[in-house]
C-alpha cells in the first residue's frame, strides 16, 4: 500500500478542544447507566425559547430551505443593527453586519482577512482555545499576553507596549471572557484600542457573553470605537447553540474581501437558522432571556463561595458569562489529574486549564455554571467528598 502524503504541518501546533473528549467520555459514563454532574460545556441548559423554535418552524413550513446570501438574510442584519440602535444607542449600517455559522465562523473570517505567515496576533493566556488555533491556521503566528487577577485577567497597554511590533496586527480579546468572566473596565478598552489604532492595527473584540452581566448593563466596543471588528453569536445569551448561528460586525473596508471568503468557506450560514433569529429580538423572547440571565446570577451567587469553601482560590468573582476560573493549587498539585479524578470518582465534569493556554494552567479549573442549581449543589457535594479522599 502506497504511502499517503503527511498531514499539514500546521496540525502539529493545534492543540485539540479538550473539554469536547471530557463530554464525550461523560456522555459514554451516561450512556452506561453513571449519573454525571456536568460543570464543563459552556452551553446553557435552557432550551431555546418556544417563539424562536416556532419561527424555524414555520420558516420550515413556508419552504424557507435555500441559501441566502453570503453574508446573510437581510432582514436579519436589519433586526441586529437596530438591536445595536435601541440596545446600545450605537448605529451600526446593516451592511456591516455578516451573519455566520456560529462565533467560529466569524473567527475564521476575522483571520482569514487578517492572518497570514509573518504577520502576528496578540491574545491573553488563558483565553478561549480555538481563537489561538484559528491565528495558526491561517498561517499566523499567535502570541500568548499572560493576564492574572491582577489584570483582571485582561491585557494591559504595558504589555502591548511590551510586545507589539511592526508584524502585529492585532489583538484578541473578550469581554466577558472565557474562562474567568471577567469584563475589561472602559477605561482600560479605551488604551487598548487607542494604542491598536496608534499602531495602525485593530481589535477583534468576543462579545458572545454581552448580555450575561450581572452588576453591570451590557455594552459593546463599538459605540465608541467602531472601526474595529466585534464577533458575536445566536448561541449564549440568545439560547440558540445548536442552531449553530453568530455575527461579526466588521469595518466597512474589509467587508469585500470577507464576502469573498464567506462565499468559498460556507456559502452561507443556516436559512432555517436565521429565519428563526429573527424572533430573538422580539420583546417577549428578550423577558425571557432576561430572566434566565438572573438565573445565571444566582447560580454564580451560590457555587462562586461553595468553591471557595472547598478550598479553591477564586481571586475574582466573575462579572459576567458563566464560568468561574478556579486555582486548584491549594488542593492538587495538577488540575488535569485533578480533574480526571472528579470525572471518575466523584462523577463531576469540569475543564482542565490546559484548555485555556499555558498560563498556570496546570493549577486551574474551570467550572461552568450551566446546569441548574440542584444539580451544582450535588456537584458541590460530590467534589467535597471526592477532595476529603485524596
Amino acid at each position: 500500500m502506497s504511502c499517503l502524503p503527511a498531514t499539514a504541518g500546521r496540525m502539529e501546533r493545534i492543540a485539540p478542544f479538550y473539554v469536547m473528549d471530557l463530554l464525550a467520555r461523560a456522555r459514554a459514563m451516561e450512556a452506561a447507566g453513571q449519573d454525571v454532574v456536568h460543570m464543563e460545556i459552556g452551553e446553557p441548559d435552557f432550551i431555546t425559547p418556544q417563539a424562536v423554535i416556532e419561527a424555524g418552524q414555520q420558516a420550515l413550513a413556508n419552504g424557507k430551505t435555500h441559501y441566502t446570501p453570503a453574508l446573510g438574510l437581510p432582514a436579519l442584519r436589519e433586526a441586529i443593527s437596530t438591536y445595536y440602535q435601541e440596545r446600545f444607542d450605537t448605529q451600526i449600517a446593516p451592511e456591516r453586519i455578516i451573519i455566520t455559522p456560529g462565533a467560529s465562523g466569524a473567527l475564521q473570517l476575522v483571520m482569514g482577512v487578517l492572518a497570514e505567515a509573518g504577520r502576528k496576533v496578540l491574545l491573553p493566556d488563558p483565553g478561549y482555545p480555538c481563537n489561538r488555533n484559528f491565528v495558526e491556521w491561517m498561517g499566523g503566528t499567535p502570541v500568548a499576553l499572560k493576564v492574572d487577577a491582577a489584570s483582571h485577567y485582561q491585557p494591559t497597554a504595558e504589555q502591548l507596549s511590551e510586545c507589539w511590533d511592526e508584524q502585529t496586527v492585532a489583538l484578541m480579546l473578550a469581554s466577558p471572557s472565557n474562562p474567568t468572566g471577567t469584563v475589561i473596565p472602559p477605561t482600560q478598552l479605551s488604551e487598548l484600542a487607542a494604542f491598536a489604532e496608534a499602531h495602525e492595527g485593530v481589535l477583534v473584540m468576543d462579545e458572545i457573553y454581552q448580555g450575561l452581566l450581572y452588576e453591570q448593563a451590557p455594552a459593546t466596543l463599538l459605540h465608541e470605537r467602531p472601526q474595529h471588528f466585534v464577533i458575536n453569536s445566536f448561541s449564549k445569551f440568545f439560547g440558540m447553540t445548536g442552531w449553530r448561528l453568530g455575527w461579526l460586525v466588521a469595518p466597512e473596508c474589509y467587508v469585500d474581501a470577507i464576502e469573498r471568503l464567506a462565499q468559498n468557506i460556507f456559502l452561507a450560514a443556516s436559512t432555517l437558522s436565521q429565519y428563526a433569529a429573527l424572533q430573538a429580538f422580539s420583546t417577549d423572547t428578550q423577558e425571557i432571556l432576561e430572566q434566565r440571565r438572573e438565573i445565571f446570577r444566582q447560580r454564580r451567587d451560590f457555587l462562586y463561595p461553595a468553591l471557595l469553601d472547598l478550598g479553591f482560590d477564586i481571586p475574582l468573582q466573575p462579572e459576567g458569562a458563566f464560568y468561574i476560573y478556579a486555582n486548584s493549587r491549594p488542593l492538587a498539585n495538577d488540575s488535569s489529574t485533578l480533574c480526571e479524578d472528579l470525572l471518575q470518582k466523584a462523577r463531576v465534569a469540569v475543564t482542565p486549564g490546559k484548555d485555556f493556554g499555558r498560563n498556570q494552567a496546570q493549577h486551574h479549573l474551570r467550572f461552568a455554571y450551566t446546569t441548574d442549581i440542584d444539580q451544582l449543589h450535588k456537584g458541590v457535594e460530590r467534589i467535597r467528598g471526592c477532595l476529603k479522599k485524596r
